[in-house]
């Protein structure tokens, strides 16, 4: 199997945009690329019942082949490295089916398979996700209504950080915040394996009205690409490292 590339956008947001166009319509185009597409969603303490703005949560992750949750700010931090792996998880036994389906003829899938053989395959999953490269493009919401939150997120990056870099595979990390000033996405963090420094940014991050999420997940799908024409042009004697999985 051939090593590539695992790319996710992990969405952190409290629910409804307001702005712009469909995002679940933009996460299709993400996954259509190749990236993965998961959401957080953050409940307030005293919210008891789903507010209705979160059904977008569920709308966006299944439309962009990744992983949604709701959550509440206490448990954000284990929720934001559950929701990453398992949508790695998910992604690499999309692949693998793909794969069985040449192999085994369109009708078989991993579900299929005998007890043991699964089991065999499982193992070759779990093993991908150990060492594959994985790019996490961390997109922060930052209206108003999220400006109590943020210190909760900044925590829970800096966690996912230290979980994901037990991996033997290699990490990077880029947060992008919305609304920006003058544009619909705004760096808060360039490419990096590791989010350490995350700590001496997030006092800059301001909170405002408008919650352009879907514009703001198509710009971030940018992002992808114009990291890998970057680093074509830097990385001439690392060939392979920017492959897909498609």
């Amino acid at each position: 199997m051939r090593k590539g590339t695992l790319k996710q956008i992990l969405l952190i947001t409290d629910g409804c945009s307001n702005k712009g166009e469909d995002p679940a319509a933009t996460a299709a185009l993400a996954y259509q690329q190749g990236i993965t597409v998961n959401v957080i969603g953050i409940l307030d303490d005293d919210q008891t019942e789903q507010p209705e703005g979160l059904q977008e949560v569920e709308d966006v992750a299944l439309s962009g082949g990744g992983v949604s949750q709701l959550v509440y700010k206490q448990a954000l931090s284990q929720t934001v490295q559950m929701v990453t792996k398992q949508a790695m998880t998910q992604t690499l036994q999309g692949f693998v089916n793909k794969e069985l389906k040449q192999i085994l003829g369109s009708n078989q899938s991993l579900e299929d398979l005998e007890p043991e053989k699964r089991g065999e395959i499982m193992e070759v999953v779990e093993d991908m996700g150990e060492t594959c490269d994985l790019e996490v493009l961390v997109l922060v919401d930052t209206s108003a209504s999220m400006h109590d939150k943020l210190p909760t997120v900044k925590e829970a990056l800096i966690d996912l950080s230290i979980s994901l870099n037990a991996r033997i595979g290699r990490n990077r990390f880029c947060i992008f915040s919305f609304p920006g000033k003058r544009k619909d996405i705004q760096k808060v963090f360039d490419w990096s394996p590791k989010l350490d420094a995350v700590s001496t940014i997030f006092p800059k991050l301001t909170s405002g009205g408008i919650t352009p999420t879907g514009p703001a997940i198509r710009e971030a799908m940018y992002q992808f690409g114009k990291k890998s024409l970057l680093r074509s042009f830097r990385d001439e004697d690392e060939p392979g490292m920017e492959e897909a999985w498609h």
